[in-house]
């Protein structure tokens, strides 16, 4: 069975997205990007919501083309592109980039992907993450906090019916200040 891991940048008032989708106070430090970039390498299959799809698929096929483009961020961009990904939208039509799209039920979906061979899957997206932690789909999650109060926007967490009690696995402190906690979940 694939474990299922949700990772995301988070302010410490636990929100991925300030309000108006604004995400400028989570640019990572050259080491933060690094282990995105190393966990997007070691990722055997992505699942975005619609809104991160569209975030990310408007800047990453390109951004290695992109005047001035880091080898860091030139790196980023071809394990981006190269990870397989599904993308779970009503809305949206076409997807490209090593990507499959999914319009129903995520729910059955992301079990049944889950349940199909071994390896990492991870899971981005508030209402796609939302969907899969009220089902109890996640196994682990990857937080980074980032040492900024952004005063609403989307929360990294939803309301559940039931606790999820959950296992500290890592913690790492980064040189901008955002720290890495890692927990699996307590089955």
């Amino acid at each position: 069975m694939r474990k299922l891991t949700f990772g995301m940048n988070v302010s410490v008032d636990g929100y991925i997205a300030a309000p108006a989708d604004d995400l400028g106070w989570s640019a990572p430090d050259d080491e933060l990007f690094q282990w995105w970039s190393d966990r997007v390498g070691a990722t055997d299959l992505a699942l975005y919501g619609r809104k991160l799809w569209e975030t990310m698929s408007s800047h990453w096929p390109t951004a290695d083309q992109q005047p001035g483009a880091t080898p860091a961020q030139i790196e980023f961009a071809g394990r981006w592109r190269q990870m397989p990904k599904v993308v779970f939208s009503s809305k949206t039509r076409e997807v490209d980039w090593n990507t499959r799209l999914v319009t129903g039920d995520a729910v059955p979906e992301i079990t049944r992907l889950r349940a199909e061979g071994s390896g990492s899957m991870d899971i981005s997206g508030a209402t796609l993450a939302a969907a899969a932690m009220r089902a109890g789909l996640i196994d682990g999650y990857l937080i980074v906090t980032h040492p900024v109060l952004v005063g609403g926007g989307t929360p990294f967490f939803t309301a559940l019916d039931n606790w999820v009690n959950l296992n500290l696995v890592e913690t790492r402190v980064f040189p901008n200040g955002a720290v890495l906690t890692s927990y699996e979940t307590r089955r």
